[in-house]
């Protein structure tokens, strides 16, 4: 009778362990499992969504072309330039991002004035409608904004810069808008990890005589290593997934030189309906993703200090 017991009283909470489990395995397999398996059988088709009439006729729709998808898109030069671009906002504003978000992170660890009203008016950018954010550059970098006013009252334009036109300099206004909405995020994750770090070896090394650079480089650097490696990978993946900060700065312009993958993937998805061809993009994007992420975790032993 007591193993019974024991038994329907396991039964149950095996059960409630499950029913709690189970919405959350709904979602993953209904949004995230099901469309990833759907993409990848759909890259090997040339389909167009638009023309099924009955899904149950949907397989008459779907033309198997093999790899012709992922061999056109390397002829497709809008693409192999949005992966460019793509790569350029990488390297841009992944670099500064960190490397400004350290800095001011070591400043304001420290018992400064209005430390966390700071904190906050850094943050808010990242929480904030990039819609908003968009509309506010776009605003400041007009031929008669802010930007131009200021840069030929210093002597250094002699007319107005045309920002959302010359293809020389379009991408500047799109690289200072990701890295002013990424450094809230950068910031905090930092401050949270210098706060980590034992004050007794500071004092350590003020008695020895290091200064605060070199404090900064031997300690700070190096104890949160691994929080720099996080903040690498996690922005990485954010910038090769950009689409609201570019497509927003750009909307109306006669530029095309500066689209993402993302925005490459969607104007194939939902301009063109060329579904097919957009999901082998999108694998395209993920293989890269998958690669950037190896490389990192593969940085992450050799460099990173636990």
């Amino acid at each position: 009778m007591l193993d019974k017991k024991q038994n329907r009283l396991q039964a149950k909470e095996n059960f409630a362990g499950y029913a709690f489990v189970a919405p959350a395995l709904v979602c993953f397999f209904l949004f995230m499992a099901f469309p990833f398996f759907l993409t990848l059988i759909l890259s090997f088709f040339d389909f167009n969504f638009l023309k099924v009439k009955k899904l149950a006729h949907l397989a008459k729709y779907m033309k198997f072309i093999g790899f012709d998808n992922f061999v056109d898109m390397w002829k497709d030069r809008r693409f192999v330039q949005s992966i460019i671009n793509t790569a350029v906002y990488t390297l841009t504003t992944v670099p500064a991002s960190i490397i400004i978000g350290l800095a001011l992170a070591y400043v304001m660890h420290d018992n400064i004035h209005c430390k966390k009203l700071l904190r906050l008016a850094f943050f808010i950018p990242y929480i904030s409608s990039i819609v908003a954010l968009g509309a506010v550059f776009k605003f400041l970098f007009r031929e008669d904004g802010l930007v131009n006013n200021l840069l030929m009252a210093l002597n250094l334009a002699s007319e107005p810069i045309k920002w959302s036109v010359d293809p020389a300099v379009s991408k500047i206004p799109i690289i200072l808008l990701v890295i002013w909405t990424s450094l809230g995020y950068v910031l905090i994750i930092y401050m949270a990890a210098i706060e980590n770090v034992p004050k007794t070896l500071y004092e350590a090394a003020t008695i020895d005589g290091a200064s605060t650079f070199t404090q900064f480089m031997k300690i700070t650097v190096p104890l949160i290593s691994p929080t720099t490696f996080y903040l690498i990978i996690v922005r990485m993946i954010a910038v090769f997934k950009i689409f609201g900060s570019v497509n927003v700065f750009t909307m109306g312009s006669s530029i095309t030189s500066n689209t993402s993958i993302v925005q490459e993937i969607y104007s194939s998805a939902f301009s063109e309906y060329s579904h097919g061809y957009a999901s082998a993009q999108s694998v395209v994007l993920l293989v890269i993703i998958l690669i950037i992420t190896a490389f990192n975790f593969w940085g992450q032993k050799k460099w990173v200090h636990y």
